[in-house]
């Protein structure tokens, strides 16, 4: 692949990833649809990244980290949410309590969540 093109299949993974999450939701797995979402924007940011600066990512999965490397200047909505979905990542990547997470997340809560992914995401691409 092209160096100038490199940050096309970050985005390619981003899509595919979307795409997952809203399998994930369909089919009802809200925890996996909500980690889905979580690397799909981490892969659009780390294709940004690779697009902006021409750097290649780190093994990171810091949301924040990445847009503070970008210096990426976004609305506030979208950091405060980038900020939740980074922090809540952790406990859908390694539940200690499956239960008590799939509790948490309602079809709802997690549709919300789908949607602003697909906002941020699409909105990431367009920088």
């Amino acid at each position: 692949m092209e160096k100038e093109n490199r940050h096309e299949e970050w985005y390619f993974q981003s899509d595919y990833d979307l795409e997952t999450a809203f399998d994930m939701f369909k089919s009802g797995r809200y925890v996996y649809c909500i980690f889905m979402c979580h690397l799909s924007l981490e892969k659009v940011l780390k294709g940004l990244l690779v697009k902006s600066k021409g750097e290649f990512p780190s093994k990171s999965h810091s949301l924040i980290y990445f847009v503070e490397k970008i210096e990426l200047k976004m609305d506030d909505s979208y950091y405060e949410f980038l900020f939740t979905l980074n922090k809540i990542s952790v406990p859908t990547r390694y539940p200690e309590n499956l239960r008590k997470l799939v509790a948490e997340y309602s079809k709802e809560r997690t549709e919300n969540f789908l949607k602003r992914t697909k906002e941020i995401q699409s909105w990431i691409k367009q920088q």
